[in-house]
């Protein structure tokens, strides 16, 4: 079965949401699409919300909760349409990624009852599948992808296939493992690796449902192929390694070693095919080269248990050989080698219940700046404590590796309480010194002498307006006139008074001069009534626009007016508001932060005992190859005093002095 790889389960973790979130931009109506083709991969899409775009942002960066939070943050005020699908995929994606199944599931569940996006919901069962199978739950991974009715994209329909067929080798259905893996295996389009993982898979699945011959063509195809990449070549030598084991348990050790003697000797496989090729050797009776892979074997890090195995086996065939003398050395120097070794494992027990494994690996072993939680992110370096190469085997066991994850994301959701608290006591004292300020400075704003005068401005703004609408009644041109038109009608106006007084008084001036005067100031009135009734229209559009300004300033005036007012009545309880919300904040994070930290011991507690039931079961192995050693010493001591009453006898029998040489 293909092994656990958490740089390409990261990969597929990101590439499946952003697959998933970006098909719904496109594919938003895919009633009409056909699921017996893959879908095509979606080309990038717009993102027309910018507090979404933040969100991808931050999960792109690999800030996993800042992502989180900030994208509920959002949806809570409903400020990422139209991407709310998306959203939800997005969100649910990153829930699966630190584990809480339930959670994603509920949203997945969700958001597959409201979708009508086949291919959507297809990669999202795809995508819960994935994870419950990675973190063992069977059943419901099982269930998840009987849910996946299309074809997934080239990208995850292999992937689809391959977590099928484990599925089904997981509860024992192996012709149904061989079937879904036959068909990847022949299919063109699959990956090189793909069909790599195909091959290997569907070997071990033949051989376990009875078609041996089958399966074990299969693996040796896989185990004498030319590989190009590393990964393929650990395929290679897996394959072969389950050859070898497979043909001792059937009693081929011919066959056993030459599928082993494949194997390289640097990889990850190289300790247990050392040791198998060891034993076939034994078992066809030629112990000499059973002894070199041994050999070899026994001089590497004791930390494997093939390595300790082949510190007893070296011996056996130093026996094997006839080279007893060298075997009950070796044998001795192995006993005091698991005896010294079982005293290490003591006090690496004893440091790990002291808390040096835990506190060195979050040392050590810190997240990202900015990444927060993360299901994916793993142990990588040993602490420095007593023989911390007994542990190597310890921090790459599943079990191990999941119990750390879930105390290290508890750590941090312990630091992010504190925070919480720390930043929950600033926002008071900023709501504290909003609440004085707002308290000393509205009152004195509202109480000024003058005060608003939006009354007296109101009435003139009525007065005006009046005015144009009777000036507009009447068409008084005269009204909207200028200044220097005002002028000139009053000066006319004066020199028809003038003329008019002229004119009574006949001696005062010559007719013909009056008459001639008169008539020049008719012309003058009349051009300028001409020029007064032309200007008149647009003098009253702007006269209006003008005022329709004012009345919108005006209005605008009031309305602030009437929010600085309603702002002294309604701030103070809004003030309150906040005021009580952070309590309340305050007191939950406070009871969550307890509870947190019980569970942080809790499972601290949990995975030290992880680490030293592993520790133990290690001890126990050393007791076992131990009493083996001490036996062999014996039976080996047996053996020569046995030798030692013999000779003397034979040699008084030939007429020799019966001592031994």
């Amino acid at each position: 079965m293909k092994p656990p790889e958490p740089s390409l389960a990261k990969r597929l973790l990101a590439i499946a949401i952003a697959a998933a979130v970006l098909a719904f931009v496109y594919n938003r109506n895919a009633d009409a699409q056909t699921v017996a083709a893959p879908a095509a991969d979606p080309l990038p899409a717009p993102v027309k919300a910018p507090h979404y775009g933040d969100a991808l942002f931050h999960f792109f960066q690999e800030n996993w909760f800042g992502s989180l939070t900030g994208l509920m943050v959002s949806q809570q005020f409903t400020r990422i349409a139209p991407h709310d699908d998306e959203a939800e995929v997005l969100r649910g994606g990153l829930l699966l990624s630190w584990g809480l199944h339930v959670e994603a599931g509920e949203v997945f569940a969700r958001l597959i009852e409201t979708t009508t996006a086949a291919s959507v919901r297809d990669r999202a069962w795809f995508f819960l599948a994935k994870i419950r199978y990675q973190r063992g739950w069977l059943a419901e991974s099982e269930d998840a992808l009987a849910k996946v009715a299309g074809v997934l994209p080239a990208a995850l329909q292999e992937d689809r296939l391959l977590l099928q067929a484990q599925l089904a080798m997981a509860r024992g259905d192996f012709a149904a493992a061989a079937v879904v893996l036959d068909a990847l295996h022949k299919d063109p389009k699959a990956s090189t690796v793909g069909q790599g993982y195909a091959r290997f898979n569907l070997g071990v699945a033949l051989v376990r449902s009875g078609e041996v011959a089958r399966g074990t063509a299969m693996l040796e195809q896989i185990g004498s192929a030319s590989m190009a990449t590393e990964e393929e070549r650990a395929l290679r030598d897996r394959a072969n390694v389950a050859l070898g084991f497979a043909a001792l348990q059937a009693s081929d050790p011919l066959a056993a070693r030459g599928a082993l003697q494949r194997v390289r000797m640097d990889g990850a496989f190289s300790n247990k095919a050392l040791l198998g090729f060891g034993w076939a050797s034994a078992e066809l009776k030629e112990p000499r080269r059973a002894l070199v892979p041994w050999d070899e074997l026994a001089q590497r890090d004791p930390g494997d248990a093939a390595v300790l195995e082949a510190r007893i086996a070296v011996p056996y065939a130093l026996a094997e050989i006839g080279a007893e003398g060298q075997a009950l050395a070796r044998y001795e120097e192995a006993s005091s080698f698991y005896g010294s070794e079982r005293k290490r494992l003591a006090e690496t027990i004893k440091a790990v219940r002291d808390g040096w494994l835990v506190e060195g690996l979050f040392e050590l072993n810190p997240l990202q700046k900015g990444q927060g939680m993360g299901w994916f992110a793993s142990v990588g370096q040993l602490p420095q404590m007593p023989h911390a190469r007994h542990l190597a085997p310890l921090l790459s066991g599943h079990e191990f590796q999941e119990a750390f994850k879930n105390l290290r994301d508890l750590r941090f959701v312990d630091g992010n309480l504190r925070d919480w608290l720390s930043s929950l006591s600033v926002f008071n004292d900023m709501l504290d010194q909003r609440r004085a300020a707002f308290t000393e400075r509205l009152p004195k704003v509202r109480a000024r002498p003058e005060g608003s005068g939006l009354a007296a401005l109101a009435a003139r703004c009525d007065a005006i307006a009046a005015e144009l609408a009777r000036v507009e009644a009447n068409t008084d041109t005269e009204a909207l006139a200028p200044a220097a038109e005002r002028k000139a009608l009053a000066t006319m106006a004066l020199a028809h008074e003038t003329i008019a007084k002229a004119q009574a008084v006949p001696e005062s001036a010559p007719a013909e001069d009056l008459a001639q005067a008169a008539e020049r100031l008719r012309r003058i009135s009349g051009a300028l009534t001409w020029r007064l009734a032309q200007a008149h229209t647009a003098r009253l559009w702007d006269a209006k626009k003008a005022q329709r300004a004012t009345d919108a300033a005006l209005a605008e005036a009031t309305g602030r007016d009437a929010a600085l007012e309603r702002a002294q009545q309604e701030e103070p309880k809004r003030f309150d508001a906040f005021a009580a919300r952070i309590a309340m904040l305050s007191q939950r994070l406070a009871a969550l932060q307890p509870r947190v930290v019980a569970l942080g011991s809790e499972q601290q507690a949990a995975l030290q005992d992880i680490a030293v039931a592993e520790l133990q079961r290690q001890q126990e192995r050393l007791d076992s190859y131990e009493t083996q050693a001490q036996l062999a010493i014996a039976q080996l001591l047996d053996r020569a005093q046995i030798a030692q009453r013999t000779r003397p006898a034979r040699g008084a029998d030939a007429g020799g002095t019966g001592q031994p040489r």
